[in-house]
């Protein structure tokens, strides 16, 4: 086909509000009824087949009913991993040789498919695999992934088309935007589905093969999401799925000579531990593996004296406890005015104490469970010690229970003290640190913080002045790769606000932005001369 063609522009997909008497209500709470009655066999995709890993067998549960089994998986072994580098491989020449438009098809197919009749399915596998409330599903596994799947195409085409403007008389020069060689290794976390399900398909869609090693928790809706690409039309062997705890993936994948890049979400000790091997078989690879990492952050709210008292308890509540803090934007330290603070004190626990919690089956709940039992055991030691150590108060919440579920209540800790590991280490659950300071040391606390914990992933300023509003920005410039300015520090959308942040919280490599693309394509320069010189003499030789 010779037509130079443009996919759709791309328009944020709605969200569904799951409000009582809506279809979207009814239609989740029978895909959940239906789901909740099997368990789902969880195998691995390599080169378009469906496999049992040869690993011991790994149950998934509910996290609000860890008694209740949703499916079982095969832990993934050397040999697995090494069908799917060579499912890989073959694949790739026919997948990088494929049309491009072709290849956005796939996408923009599956993202239809998702926006429809695979809507409730999705979500109901996040609700229950992952314990997200009917809304925090949907903005997830429904519209953050359509987002993923229809912006990538758009800016893929911006890149494809972004060529040099530079052309001498004679000349023509132009780009190739070639796939990198070798397979990319993506390395996907349990709390977000969209980001399980655009860590391999960005690579894949600019020309790369991929081998996708899903959290074991979160592999429920990862297999569903691997069905569904197939449904899209995503041939055999470009995404090679494999279940399971990857340390024997990790075992072939990172010391294999054609690896060509990771695409990882998670720990920052998971991510220093892949950058090290990398570095330490530098030599053997064919070429310089591209490592693009978001690891988490300890992210901050910082209420000025002029901040609207309501504003700020609405962004504390929200940012903190949504899906149970288990965000990597999530607030977990907030720096708050004294004269706010006695303003929104009472309510802020009152209303913290009142956050409903249980099986996500009800939708009248706003939080689940946390994943699993280690994150439960980290949160409970937090909370432990919080309530031993003199300068620090439990003023809301405080309360485990894993006798059915992995239940942590929203906790609010009070510091008197700025320096405590409350504001530097990463729960990634419910429990918000708080330092309440005098109204005149704002700047001087702003300074303290800024560089206090070793992130720089989100963070917000609630504030009316505006003068406060603009030094913060500039003063917290390098805090936070995504900076929200009287608002929840949460909640970034595809297209709109690109989410990545540096220092140990990552390489800043904006998932869902033309950014993210370019590193998964090898760029060529091409110089083509039309009438090319016949004499090697310089008219200064005469």
């Amino acid at each position: 086909m010779d037509a130079i063609t443009f996919p759709p522009l791309p328009v944020n997909e709605p969200n569904l509000t799951y409000a009582p008497g809506t279809p979207e209500r009814e239609a989740l709470r029978e895909e959940l009824a239906r789901m909740e009655k099997r368990q789902h066999p969880l195998r691995a995709h390599i080169g378009g087949r469906k496999r049992n890993g040869g690993g011991a067998e790994i149950n998934v549960v509910q996290p609000h009913d860890h008694a209740h089994v949703l499916g079982t998986m095969k832990n993934s072994t050397t040999k697995d991993a090494e069908a799917a580098v060579k499912a890989a491989t073959t694949a790739a020449v026919d997948w990088r040789n494929m049309d491009f438009d072709e290849r956005c098809a796939i996408l923009l197919k599956a993202a239809d498919l998702l926006a429809g009749p695979w809507r409730q399915r999705l979500n109901a596998a996040t609700m229950l695999g992952q314990s997200k409330t009917a809304f925090q599903a949907e903005i997830d596994a429904a519209c953050e992934l359509i987002d993923f799947w229809r912006f990538n195409v758009h800016y893929a085409k911006q890149i494809l088309t972004d060529q040099p403007i530079a052309n001498s008389p004679g000349i023509w020069n132009r780009t190739d935007h070639r796939p990198l060689e070798g397979f990319v290794y993506a390395i996907t976390p349990f709390n977000f589905t969209a980001i399980a399900g655009n860590l391999p398909t960005a690579p894949a869609l600019m020309g790369n093969t991929v081998v996708w090693k899903p959290s074991p928790t979160q592999q429920l809706a990862a297999s569903l999401t691997m069905e569904l690409l197939e449904e899209a039309g995503m041939p055999p062997g470009v995404i090679n799925m494999l279940p399971g705890d990857g340390l024997d993936v990790s075992k072939v994948a990172l010391t294999h000579p054609d690896l060509a890049g990771i695409h990882f979400t998670g720990s920052t000790p998971t991510f220093q531990h892949l950058w090290r091997t990398v570095g330490e078989n530098i030599t053997g690879y064919r070429s310089y593996p591209r490592i693009v990492g978001e690891t988490g952050g300890k992210d901050f709210v910082v209420v000025h004296p002029s901040a609207d008292p309501d504003v700020a308890r609405t962004a504390l509540i929200r940012g903190s406890f949504e899906f149970q803090g288990q965000k990597c934007s999530a607030a977990s330290r907030a720096y708050v005015a004294k004269s706010v603070w006695n303003k929104i004190k009472d309510q802020l626990v009152a209303e913290t104490e009142a956050l409903s919690m249980g099986d996500v089956t009800d939708f009248s709940h706003f939080m689940g469970a946390v994943i699993d039992d280690r994150a439960f055991a980290k949160h409970k030691a937090a909370i432990t010690r919080a309530k031993r150590n003199k300068h620090l108060t439990v003023i809301a919440g405080g309360q485990v229970d894993d006798s059915v579920g992995y239940f942590v209540r929203p906790t609010i800790v009070v510091s008197t003290d700025p320096t405590d590991q409350m504001f530097s280490e990463e729960y990634f659950g419910p429990i918000l640190a708080v330092y309440v300071y005098d109204d005149d040391r704002f700047e001087k606390v702003v300074d303290q913080m800024e560089s206090f914990a070793p992130y720089a992933l989100t963070g917000a300023i609630i504030a009316q002045d505006r003068t406060a509003i603009a030094w913060s920005r500039q003063r917290l410039r390098f805090a936070a790769g995504n900076f929200y300015i009287n608002d929840k520090p949460t909640g970034a959308v595809v297209g709109q606000q690109p989410f990545g942040g540096a220092r140990a919280s990552g390489t800043n490599d904006k998932a869902g932005a033309a950014v993210n693309l370019m590193r998964w394509t090898s760029p060529r320069s091409i110089k083509e001369t039309f009438v090319p010189p016949t004499d090697h003499r310089y008219p200064h030789m005469g």
